[in-house]
């Protein structure tokens, strides 16, 4: 199998398994985090551009698992979080990274969906690049998950 078809199967894949626990995300926690990731996600290589911004914003209004929160929410929240990684990405960087901590306390199955989202994300455009899986490896190691466990 291609990677390109590896990514999108994995993917999609993760979307399954996150509209199938919509009903189990529900919390501010998990709302915020998500948002923290996508924007992690986004800026991984250190650049987001406007139509990057605006495709992530797109990909987070329409996921079906993140529909227990308002869409206008969400992309303000995701905005702030790429505010924080442009006014100072290292310190923006540390800021994200602590609200994504916030839900290693909540339900597990919170903190292994900030993963799987930051995985659709990154793997939405066909690329999970280097840089995106290294994102998320290290959310992975903060909130004590394998990063075995998704492959990353």
């Amino acid at each position: 199998m291609a990677l390109w078809d590896r990514i999108r199967e994995s993917a999609q894949t993760m979307q399954s398994q996150l509209v199938a626990k919509k009903n189990d995300l529900k919390s501010g926690a998990f709302r915020d985090a998500s948002m923290a990731m996508c924007a992690l996600v986004a800026a991984a290589d250190g650049v987001v551009d406007p139509s990057e911004r605006r495709r992530v914003a797109q990909l987070i209004a329409t996921n079906e698992a993140l529909q227990n929160f308002p869409a206008e929410d969400l992309r303000l929240r995701f905005e702030g979080c790429l505010d924080k990684l442009a006014a100072d990405f290292d310190f923006g960087k540390v800021a994200l990274m602590q609200e994504i901590g916030k839900v290693k306390k909540k339900k597990p199955v919170e903190a292994r969906a900030v993963v799987q989202i930051g995985i659709v994300i990154g793997g939405a455009d066909g690329d999970f690049d280097p840089t995106e899986r290294a994102v998320v490896r290290e959310v992975c190691f903060a909130l004590g998950i394998p990063p075995a466990e998704f492959d990353v």
